[in-house]
């Protein structure tokens, strides 16, 4: 039978037992905390730096390891001030490699470091073949800090940051398909110097393969002051493409890495649409108008009824109209509709779209008779063969496409595979030949074509203009308005769709001016047909351009584009307007 005594030392121990063990909890514990960022702040030896390390993987976007990324890549930043301030040489560990040595600041060329994967970074010299991946730092840079020290530390670093969500900020989410090229971070650092606005930027080049087709490359720096954790921005850094490399310059020293970002991600295919829905919408607000401004004009003006140039006006904007109703109806709503239904939709866009290129192109033909050949340009029933080309052509194109069962539900894709836009419009990989053939080659003859035509006109406008220079002094605005109304006609804003390759700002700008070409068609149809005393004169757009001509060079003939009687039966290019 216990004592009280012996009950009382048995208790105590008890008590000090599950002190222990709750110690030895609390010690077992706390490395799994690693990744919280606070064990190992301020501790560089290979133990720690190994530890900290194993949060690249662990670290990932699903949550299951509990983690701080901003400590986490604080710590890294101030890894880079470890290496200068202490007397470390060499770093040679699986996930990060670096080299700090003295650079004296009044040396007599370029520094040049090799950046090989699985190697040390070292000084080399001039050889691209040899050495790919390599940093350059300029000289003037060292110079720039002779006044303040005669020889600095320099540290470059190569940090593998591995598959988590480390250093990959808010530009690198999931969705948005991005991803820095081989995890790798190249940091650059002269310890707790701030180093900024060079005169002459240093330069990283990365060596990579050809990139998927809609994917490109970004160069960018780690910015602590973005947000709440930091994120990538291009701020003072300029991005230089190649086939197999890519050179950026920067004006700074900080943590630099090269971005693989879809040229289409899902956040700018939303933008996309919704900037071109508004424009698509205004322009056909302003389509209707020009459509009643004609039907008004030809009720109270009889010889109106027989002008060929607003009837060609009218009918690019019937078929812009519908071009964009059908945009309407078919974008974001291709995997909602059944085969069937998706195949109609995807004829009728690509129906009227190949309209609204053929009809651009008759508008530069009729251009093209009216001002550049001007003499026997008589043609019967000529609007009547102008539509048979215009609405029966497309019709054509679309019947041989539609018999090989080209049309289907389309998507476009990031690197990840992700939908980032869907409609219904060729099939995908199977009708790539069909496409090529009837849209962007049918875009390309049309828009050759047109560009010729308005080349010569704005010759015509700006040279021999130089003929009446001794009656009009200054510059000759209404031949460039004049020039700048003939292209909303002619589609010159399609022609920014072969820039959008160039980058985000071309597409934005293609989307936004694209989409309000009707505005641009309705406020040229109101200027020169709306009603007034030159409206009365020359009612023609295209002719009153010609009558500029006349008036400018004095060689209009009699034998110029005469008005013609009975619209229907046969009529001039002219469109019964008198020229000069």
């Amino acid at each position: 039978m216990l004592t009280p005594r012996a009950l009382g030392v048995l208790f105590l121990l008890l008590l000090l037992l599950r002190a222990s063990g709750t110690e030895n909890s609390e010690n077992v514990e706390k490395p799994r905390n690693v990744c919280l960022g606070l064990i190992n702040e301020g501790k560089y030896e290979s133990f720690h730096l190994g530890n900290t390390a194993s949060c690249f993987t662990k670290c990932r976007q699903s949550g299951n390891e509990p983690c701080d990324p901003e400590s986490l890549q604080r710590y890294w930043l101030k890894y880079e001030f470890y290496l200068v301030e202490n007397q470390t040489e060499i770093v040679n560990m699986s996930f990060v490699k670096a080299v700090v040595q003295n650079v004296s600041t009044n040396i007599s060329e370029d520094l040049l470091f090799s950046l090989t994967p699985s190697q040390v970074p070292r000084p080399v010299k001039e050889n691209e073949h040899e050495h790919p991946d390599r940093v350059r730092l300029p000289r003037s840079l060292f110079e720039s800090l002779q006044g303040s020290r005669p020889v600095v530390r320099l540290a470059v670093t190569v940090l593998d940051i591995g598959p988590g969500n480390l250093f990959k900020g808010p530009k690198l989410s999931l969705e948005d398909g991005s991803s820095v090229l081989n995890n790798r971070l190249v940091g650059l650092s002269l310890g707790n110097m701030s180093v900024s606005r060079l005169a002459e930027p240093l330069e990283i080049t990365f060596s990579h393969q050809h990139p998927p087709s809609n994917m490109t490359f970004s160069c960018v720096f780690w910015d602590v002051t973005k947000g709440s954790r930091g994120d990538w921005s291009s701020n003072g850094c300029s991005t230089e493409l190649g086939a197999k490399r890519t050179i950026c310059r920067c004006d700074h020293l900080t943590f630099f890495a090269l971005l693989l970002r879809p040229i289409l991600d899902r956040a700018t295919a939303q933008a996309l649409v919704r900037i071109s829905q508004a424009g698509c919408g205004a322009s056909m607000i302003f389509l209707a108008f020009t459509v009643v401004l004609y039907a008004a004009l030809r009720f109270y003006r009889q010889r109106f009824k027989s002008e060929d140039a607003p009837k060609i006006h009218v009918a690019l904007s019937v078929s812009l109209f519908l071009l964009n109703l059908a945009f309407f109806f078919n974008v974001g709503n291709g995997r909602e509709q059944s085969d069937a239904t998706c195949w109609a939709r995807g004829a009728v866009f690509h129906y009227f779209l190949l309209c609204t290129f053929t009809w651009m192109g008759l508008e530069a033909f009729h251009l093209y008779l009216l001002v550049i050949k001007v003499f026997n340009t008589y043609f019967g029933h000529y609007f009547l063969k102008l539509s048979l080309v215009g609405w029966g052509l497309p019709a054509l194109i679309v019947i041989g496409t539609g018999s090989a069962n080209s049309y289907g539900h389309y998507a476009i894709r990031d690197k990840k595979d992700m939908v980032t836009l869907e409609l219904c419009w060729f099939r995908e990989k199977t009708a790539v030949s069909a496409l090529y053939v009837t849209v962007h080659g049918y875009f390309l003859i049309t828009s050759l074509f047109s560009a010729v035509v308005l080349g010569l006109v704005a010759w015509k406008v700006f040279t021999l203009s130089t003929a009446t220079a001794g009656k009009e002094q200054g510059p000759n605005w209404k031949g460039v308005l004049t020039v700048l109304g003939l292209s909303s006609l002619v589609g010159v804003t399609w022609w920014l769709a072969i820039l959008t390759p160039l980058g985000r700002s071309t597409i934005y700008a293609f989307a936004l001016f694209n989409s309000l070409q009707g505005v641009f068609i309705f406020c040229w149809f109101a200027v020169l047909y709306f009603p007034s005393q030159a409206a009365v004169s020359s009612s023609s757009g295209t002719a009153r351009a010609d009558q500029r001509f006349c008036l400018q060079t004095e060689t209009c003939q009699d034998g110029g584009p005469e008005g013609d009687s009975g619209g229907g039966g046969g009529g001039r290019a002219g469109g019964g307007s008198r020229a000069g």
